[in-house]
């Protein structure tokens, strides 16, 4: 298959991490997106170690979900591996974004899970936002990458969590991974992520003994956007 069966791939993770810097998810090369494709089963993904400036979509590295590279002269972000196991186990899911984004990752250091505290957490998800455990010493000499894709999957599996409601996790003591039905909603996830740990962190910081949004108005907040009688947003 030639390099021009992959442009539009090549286009859409080259827009999702410019969106990273954009956003003010990630300072210097400290994020990653990528962009799946799944009839042609290959993702593309950012060159690791290059800053966003000097990206272009000729720059982004196309792999098999073996991890083998398909087309590409640079090195994979170093985080592949993580992407490509959840393009394995989490069917439908077309983007992943992980960045360092500053309350997402603080939050990820205290290694607990976001409550729902209010109503812009629950609009989008109305369950906590999951948090991993830390990540055993055998899995960190086994191959890190890998295993991090392997906790985070085990974590929904263990919490009986939906990829599809629940787009988002934090890796204890590491950051955010965010996913989604293409690249550019995997960063928007990311900057909603950060968003509600920053408010979350808020919260506690003014009230550390906070309890998390009653659940009627949860479930309410959640149903008006996404339940069978939504009427938030245009038809």
């Amino acid at each position: 298959m030639t390099a021009d069966a992959y442009k539009t791939l090549r286009e859409e993770a080259y827009e999702a991490n410019i969106e990273i810097q954009r956003r003010s998810l990630a300072i210097y090369t400290w994020g990653n997106s990528s962009a799946f494709d799944p009839e042609k089963g290959v993702f593309a993904i950012k060159p690791s170690g290059v800053d966003y400036d000097m990206l272009t979509p000729d720059s982004m590295v196309l792999l098999d979900l073996d991890g083998k590279i398909v087309d590409g002269r640079l090195k994979p972000s170093s985080d592949t591996k993580t992407h490509m196991v959840l393009y394995r186990e989490f069917s439908g899911i077309r983007g992943v974004t992980h960045t360092h984004s500053p309350y997402a990752a603080a939050w990820a250091q205290t290694a607990k899970p976001v409550p729902v505290f209010g109503t812009t957490h629950a609009d989008h998800c109305a369950k906590e936002i999951p948090c991993t455990g830390f990540m055993s010493p055998q899995a960190v000499k086994n191959d890190y990458e890998l295993e991090t894709g392997n906790l985070i999957t085990e974590t929904f599996k263990t919490l009986n969590l939906d990829p599809v409601l629940i787009n988002m996790i934090l890796v204890a003591g590491h950051g955010p991974f965010t996913w989604g039905m293409n690249a550019a909603k995997s960063v928007s996830n990311g900057v909603i992520l950060e968003e509600i740990c920053k408010m979350a962190l808020f919260t506690v910081t003014i009230d550390p003994d906070a309890k998390p949004l009653p659940w009627h108005i949860t479930r309410k907040h959640w149903e008006r956007k996404h339940g069978p009688g939504a009427y938030y947003g245009q038809k």
